[in-house]
């Protein structure tokens, strides 16, 4: 492995395809990288013709813990970054800044009783690392995870949200969790078929998951496509939950790095 000052160099070694534009990918971890469940990455990878890094944030789904990093990613038609990444095999370079970012983290709230995540698309990466941190599940009553997506096939990491009432670690705490599927595009058996925002404004989240939104107990983040954030934000602003800032906890975070 090599390095510099801003970056290490890691290498892939995992690549895992759930559709054929969706996949997720492990690399190996330098020893002095940290961050906080639910911060993001910025990757690097080199571009063919010119011999330039191009760097794009990336929302870490691995544990804190875990020796590995992990990465979910859409390719993005004709896109100079997942393009090139979606090439990327067991064994090729990545670089890794060195430093770790974002805010959609537990520590910008204060309180609160339920964690709502809603998730669409690859949001629902910084809510996998969330779930694998211990202090989550002691924290909270209630965790709440939304994952929206177009088609069955889409719902990525289904298989290992489901399984944590029988991992050794986390199954004395997996009765608090509630998981939400939702899909927009094609009628699946025990899913919801509306949009998130829908869903939001008409309370049939709610109802469907059987927890009130309350401003006393809930603490809601909110990750993925723009217009989903943007839109949950200012119907949740309008029920009056505020937005978490630095130094002034509220009950909102959000991530938005499109």
């Amino acid at each position: 492995m090599t390095s510099n000052d801003k970056y290490t160099t890691e290498t892939i070694t995992q690549v895992r395809p759930w559709t054929g534009s969706l996949f997720s990918f492990r690399t190996t971890r330098d020893r002095g990288y940290r961050f906080v469940p639910g911060q993001f990455a910025r990757l690097g990878v080199k571009n063919a013709q010119t011999g330039d890094i191009v760097w794009r944030a990336y929302s870490i789904a691995s544990a804190a813990h875990d020796e590995h990093l992990e990465f979910f990613s859409v390719v993005v038609p004709n896109g100079a970054f997942t393009s090139r990444l979606a090439q990327l095999k067991e064994g090729d370079p990545l670089f890794v800044e060195r430093k770790s970012y974002g805010f959609l983290t537990t520590d910008r709230f204060e309180a609160g009783r339920d964690l709502w995540m809603l998730a669409t698309g690859t949001g629902l990466a910084p809510f996998l690392s969330i779930l694998h941190d211990f202090e989550t599940w002691e924290k909270y009553d209630n965790l709440i995870l939304v994952q929206s997506v177009r088609t069955q096939a889409e719902l990525a990491y289904e298989e290992l949200i489901q399984g944590f009432d029988q991992s050794e670690y986390y199954a004395e705490f997996a009765h608090k969790l509630r998981y939400a599927r939702i899909v927009t595009r094609e009628p699946v058996p025990g899913t919801l078929r509306e949009r998130v925002t829908r869903l939001l404004g008409n309370g049939v989240l709610e109802e469907n998951i059987g927890i009130k939104l309350d401003h006393d107990r809930s603490r809601i983040m909110l990750c993925g496509n723009p217009e989903m954030v943007e839109d949950s934000r200012r119907i949740l602003i309008d029920r009056g939950f505020r937005l978490s800032r630095r130094g002034e906890p509220g009950h909102l975070a959000v991530e938005n790095y499109w």
